[in-house]
């Protein structure tokens, strides 16, 4: 048997890693457990994106859009199981080893380092954020906590990110099993169900009330910038549904592996419900002053009784949500640095040393991140949106490009050259409009 043909079955492992991982008592992972756990790693933080999509598409657009892309995700996954089928890799560093050799596993190993790390800093800030407070541009928006008890040092971002660090994040990320996070992934997506509910509680009581406008159906394009600005919107939606570095380690835990394709569409119409219902209700509630998070929407004057405790409990409810997502996103990062720098060492489930320094270095970079590097969200910005249209579509359309085994049929060749165009128009107006909001923040006011 060739290394390739003993890959292991955690996700992103070098094949030369080839001893499968023993699990006492461990009879394979539960549909539902697998279905919530991908929903996870989707639904992330980008369902607070997605209102202000509606804003500038429309609810009608938007819609079709959030659809359009649920779709085109499922191609992708399915063009990624079907041809590691094919080869029998179970990973998808093995699928990519397989297509263009060792530089190909290399490089998304290295896209799903750079695309984690910065995602689980990105997490960690807004946590710190919801939690602790931010000053921006000179004014201060309190946290809940200092809304709650005023400011102490023990409320302060650090702080509360440490203690948040050492309960929450280290203990789950030291299982060794993404099927034991199935439970804290069904708390996650109920959260995430928390918020959308209490988004359509408020909308329906001032709609009933008289509150709320009719919302825009159809984008307003009166101009060419206002055309251009359509575009804009793209890579929120190409990143919304990135969760491809996951699918083949859930796969290798079901009890049923053949049952991977049922949960991915489970996943996907999960979270296409919520993303499709969280715009509407969140484009309804604010209209055009839906803000690009809508989170800082719900730090304001809902104009409702209890407003200030739904405030809170969305934003609580956000930043558990996060809390919970932390671990899945996590689990792929660790065992991909792991083959990056022990390419030839055996499965890193046989070793606690390994598996325990590489949790605590991670952790630690992630939490000196999210702290002391001020730039690091603009940075992230920029390789974030890269990283991720390459490991959703780039990367998949690329193996059914390159055909080795020359399975691919036309049907397959049209569609990925239409994700690899749909992803680098994306990638360049993320880029640009990033770019372009950086320069105008730091140009001086005359």
């Amino acid at each position: 048997m060739t290394n390739e043909e003993q890959e292991v079955a955690a996700p992103l492992l070098p094949k030369s890693q080839g001893q499968e991982p023993a699990y006492d008592e461990f009879n394979g992972a539960s549909f539902s457990g697998a279905v919530f756990n991908l929903s996870t790693t989707i639904i992330g933080a980008g369902i607070m994106a997605l209102p202000a999509t509606m804003k500038i598409l429309g609810l009608v657009l938007g819609v079709v859009m959030i659809v359009v892309m649920a779709f085109l995700t499922d191609a992708s996954i399915e063009f990624l199981l079907r041809f590691s089928k094919i080869k029998r890799s179970r990973s998808y560093g093995g699928l990519m080893g397989d297509s263009f050799g060792k530089p190909g596993k290399v490089l998304l190993q290295v896209a799903v380092l750079v695309n984690n790390i910065g995602v689980l800093i990105v997490y960690m800030i807004i946590i710190g954020d919801v939690l602790a407070g931010k000053t921006e541009d000179g004014t201060h928006h309190h946290g809940v906590l200092e809304g709650w008890f005023g400011h102490h040092w023990w409320n302060g971002k650090t702080f509360v990110l440490l203690i948040t660090t050492l309960g929450v994040f280290a203990p789950l990320a030291c299982f060794k099993r993404i099927d034991s996070l199935r439970f804290t992934s069904a708390l996650s997506v109920a959260l995430a169900v928390m918020f959308l509910v209490i988004t359509a509680g408020i909308s329906i009581m001032k709609l009933i009330s008289g509150g709320v406008e009719m919302p825009r159906l159809l984008p307003d394009v009166s101009d060419l910038t206002s055309f251009w600005n359509l575009f804009t919107v793209v890579p929120v939606l190409v990143t919304a549904y990135i969760c491809h570095y996951n699918v083949h380690s859930i796969q290798n835990e079901l009890d049923d592996p053949s049952q991977i394709k049922p949960v991915v569409r489970s996943a996907l119409i999960l979270c296409s419900s919520v993303y499709i219902m969280t715009s509407i209700f969140g484009f309804l509630l604010f209209g055009d002053d839906t803000l690009d998070d809508v989170l800082a929407n719900f730090d304001t004057d809902l104009g409702i009784p209890f407003g200030s405790v739904l405030n809170d409990a969305v934003r609580v409810s956000y930043a558990l949500h996060l809390m919970l997502v932390f671990p899945i996103v996590f689990y792929p990062l660790r065992i991909n640095i792991d083959g990056l720098l022990f390419p030839s060492s055996p499965s890193l489930t046989t070793s606690n040393v390994r598996f325990g320094c590489l949790s605590a270095g991670l952790i630690t970079v992630i939490f000196l991140g999210a702290n002391f590097i001020p730039s690091i969200w603009d940075a992230f910005q920029f390789t974030g949106a890269t990283a991720a249209v390459c490991l959703g579509f780039i990367f998949p359309a690329s193996v059914i490009l390159k055909d080795r085994h020359s399975r691919a049929t036309g049907r397959d060749t049209t569609l990925a050259i239409f994700m690899i165009v749909l992803a680098v128009l994306s990638n360049a107006i993320a880029i640009y409009s990033d770019a372009y909001a950086l320069f105008k923040k730091n140009t001086p006011r005359g």
